[in-house]
């Protein structure tokens, strides 16, 4: 059964619920069970690096959205040192979000090589 983050069976997410306002924002986003079950799917079927994204969407939905969007603009180019994005790696790690604090050292690393970090 797929779940919304609420917890809630998305097929209880209807129209009719939306317009009785029984639907939250948690309602309508994803549940990281959901995602890491994509992400089997996706590496099941040969796409390794699909299910790589799946699994770092997984850990970022313990996150709050306006803390995701602000980890994404330090990590375009030019936006973070390389401090800047260690610091933020480390915060991942303490979130349980391995698989994305070692994609956030890679772009600094790569930042860093290409003269892209601040």
């Amino acid at each position: 059964m797929t779940i919304a983050r609420s917890g809630r069976p998305v097929a209880e997410v209807t129209l009719d619920a939306v317009r009785a306002g029984e639907i939250t924002p948690d309602d309508v986003r994803i549940h990281p069970d959901t995602l890491q079950h994509q992400a089997r799917v996706a590496e099941q079927h040969g796409n390794p690096q699909l299910a790589a994204n799946f699994r770092r969407a997984a850990e970022l939905t313990q996150l709050a959205d306006d803390r995701v969007m602000a980890i994404y603009e330090a990590l375009r180019p030019g936006r973070s040192s390389v401090a800047d994005l260690e610091a933020i790696a480390s915060e991942l790690d303490r979130a349980a979000a391995p698989a994305t604090a070692a994609l956030v050292r890679e772009a600094a690393q790569a930042y860093a090589a290409r003269g892209l970090a601040t």
